[in-house]
């Protein structure tokens, strides 16, 4: 009986064994198998982002123009960044501009995505509406605001003269519109693309929670700020900061609607290193603006999970 029980025993070894050979065996292929999935991501990665950024990094140590030969002149160029006015002035338009169309995008897109969310008649072709300009081609859509922006024949000043406004104002050749009118134009096309990321993190949250607020008498105000909000906190941290990286790297609707201009009004960070760079054939230079700008954004995107994290604590 006990060399019954000992083979029986031997046995049962012997089949962990083999399934735990199986299961280790099985781990290792389908971990070879992500890492090939993977594989395109990485390479790209590496190829398009880092390589280009540790390049970008030696050039800003030197005075590399394209042509000459490239020599090492430390932090030079960092140090000249902060003298040059036009480069300061274009820091300067991009925090403002960073500043007003954030909130307001993150903010319009939340009301935007509750009514929608809340059974409005139609809220699907709303949908569509509201999502359009984000999927439509960014030049088109400049291109057609700049017609709407035309100080003679543009429908914009036409309404506001119909309104009684003798004098309305040349939005992309006033250096005091002209930001505003480019933001204007921005919010208008970013709020669909959020609008989706919210209605999405509103699909989510537990029906209950709207019930018991209900039952505890509060109203839709209430319900908004004391379940809504912070049932979307994570969905706004994301959009937050996406918002944010694509608000310090806006280049193509300012430089088809005002290239800059009127004067530097509207000159943003990556208008000024496409300039210097291209136009100037300062590679050098402008890859220190490059750094700069990518410094801002990093230290603002921690500063975001931060701040996330320690509401979330």
């Amino acid at each position: 009986m006990a060399q019954v029980l000992s083979i029986m025993k031997t046995e049962t070894i012997m089949e962990k064994t083999t399934l735990q050979k199986r299961s280790a065996a099985i781990i290792r292929r389908n971990r070879k198998k992500a890492y090939l999935f993977l594989l395109p991501n990485f390479l790209g990665f590496f190829v398009f982002t880092l390589i280009p950024v540790i390049t970008a990094l030696v050039y800003s140590l030197t005075d590399y123009d394209g042509n000459n030969r490239m020599n090492f002149v430390g932090l030079k160029n960092f140090l000249q960044l902060f003298s040059d006015s036009s480069f300061v002035f274009s820091l300067q338009n991009t925090l403002i501009y960073t500043i007003v169309t954030v909130p307001l995008i993150i903010l319009l897109s939340l009301l935007v995505s509750v009514l929608m969310n809340n059974g409005v008649k139609g809220a699907p072709i709303y949908r569509a509406i509201m999502l359009f300009p984000h999927i439509a081609s960014i030049v088109a859509v400049t291109v057609v605001w700049q017609f709407l922006y035309n100080a003679k024949s543009g429908p914009i000043n036409q309404i506001l003269q119909t309104f009684g406004v003798d004098n309305p104002p040349a939005w992309l050749s006033n250096q005091k519109t002209a930001l505003i009118a480019v933001m204007i134009m921005i919010v208008w096309k970013g709020i669909g693309y959020y609008m989706i990321i919210y209605l999405a993190g509103l699909r989510g949250i537990p029906a209950d929670q709207y019930e018991a607020a209900t039952v505890d008498g509060a109203n839709a105000w209430e319900k908004l700020r004391y379940v809504t909000i912070p049932n979307l906190r994570p969905v706004t941290f994301y959009a937050t900061i996406m918002c944010i990286i694509n608000s310090f790297q806006v280049f193509t609707p300012i430089y088809v609607m005002t290239k800059g201009g009127p004067g530097r009004a509207t000159s943003v960070l990556v208008l000024k290193i496409y300039e210097d760079a291209f136009v100037n054939y300062k590679f050098g230079y402008a890859s220190a603006e490059a750094m700069i700008l990518f410094l801002l954004i990093l230290i603002v995107t921690l500063i975001q999970f931060y701040h996330n994290k320690k509401m979330e604590a």
